[in-house]
């Protein structure tokens, strides 16, 4: 079951060799954060390294397969109905487009598929061409993930029977926090969510974004959710806030650089075993800030030339980088 909580005893400095993951606190996150950047850099490198091979970042492609018109009101989101942000409702796309998108992807060297619908959550009669995409691109030799919203009884297993890898539903923030963010859903919704996936057999993929009016002890908060969930999600996506004209989040500062890079450490340290991805936001940052990154222990990312309704940096310019940082693709 997921875990709501975020207090726990207090976590070892290094996380114990356990059959299960440690309790963090909060406010041991928070020590992380307040380590000299040097020392939690080392730090997480260690970890790092115990898991996973430290030149080796995984790349994934994410297609809008429905764009537009969701009914709840993320403050972050020009896919909400309730703001006026240009982007133009759109109907789910054809199975066609999809496997060709799908096709590129692979040619260009991603290795998972992430299809995501602008849906409060997915009715059964939306749900059954999602499924036969999943069936398809996994046929292609992708590994497949969606990102449909919130999933009631029963479609998690038929997700599953058709293949799907990977379900991604963030908690966004902190649960404090949360209420600040979005208020047509809780936040045990999204945990009630992750569960049926997780009952399921899917593989979990659940982060949250940075730059939302957070505070650090908020941001600590978040990496203590995610941290704590039982068990901890395979793979973590951190997103750094892109802010969109019409949002009640468009003008929200920009989140200082070294502190959006001191929250991949905390969650490479605090999750050993997740992939910790480099997701929305990656087109404002330089080469240097995502080397500092994949220092700090990113070894996933999405590629490509867009990210849902966003621009992403192009498939060039990430070759050049992984060259330039000696990285080899997974």
């Amino acid at each position: 079951m997921t875990t709501t909580s975020t207090h726990a005893p207090t976590a070892t400095t290094t996380p114990p060799q356990a059959t299960e993951a440690p309790r963090w606190r909060v406010a041991d996150v928070e020590a992380l954060f307040a380590m000299p950047f040097n020392d939690l850099l080392f730090k997480a490198q260690q970890i790092h390294r115990e898991h996973f091979d430290p030149n080796a970042v995984q790349r994934s492609t994410l297609l809008s397969i429905k764009t537009g018109g969701c009914s709840e009101d993320c403050g972050y989101c020009s896919q909400s109905a309730r703001y006026d942000t240009g982007l133009e409702r759109e109907r789910l796309l054809p199975l066609d487009e999809v496997l060709e998108n799908a096709r590129a992807a692979k040619a260009k060297g991603a290795s998972r598929f992430c299809m995501g619908a602008a849906w409060r959550g997915p009715k059964d009669k939306d749900l059954e061409p999602v499924l036969e995409m999943v069936r398809e691109v996994k046929a292609l030799g992708l590994e497949t993930c969606v990102t449909l919203g919130m999933l009631k009884d029963g479609q998690a297993a038929k997700l599953k029977d058709a293949g799907l890898d990977y379900y991604n539903h963030n908690i966004d923030t902190a649960p404090e926090f949360y209420g600040q963010v979005i208020t047509t859903h809780t936040l045990q919704d999204r945990l009630d969510t992750l569960d049926r996936v997780r009952d399921a057999g899917i593989n979990v993929c659940c982060g949250g974004i940075v730059g939302l009016g957070e505070g650090r002890k908020s941001r600590a908060a978040l990496i203590a959710q995610l941290a704590n969930m039982d068990p901890q999600p395979d793979s973590v996506p951190i997103n750094n806030l892109v802010r969109i004209e019409g949002t009640p989040m468009g003008e929200n500062e920009e989140v200082d650089p070294i502190e959006f890079v001191r929250t991949i450490a905390a969650a490479r340290i605090t999750m050993p075993k997740a992939y910790v991805r480099l997701s929305a936001g990656r087109q404002q940052m330089s080469d240097e800030m995502q080397a500092l990154c994949f220092l700090a222990g990113a070894n996933s990312m999405f590629y490509g030339d867009r990210l849902l309704t966003t621009d992403n940096p192009e498939a060039d310019r990430d070759e050049t980088l992984f060259a330039k940082l000696g990285l080899k693709a997974i």
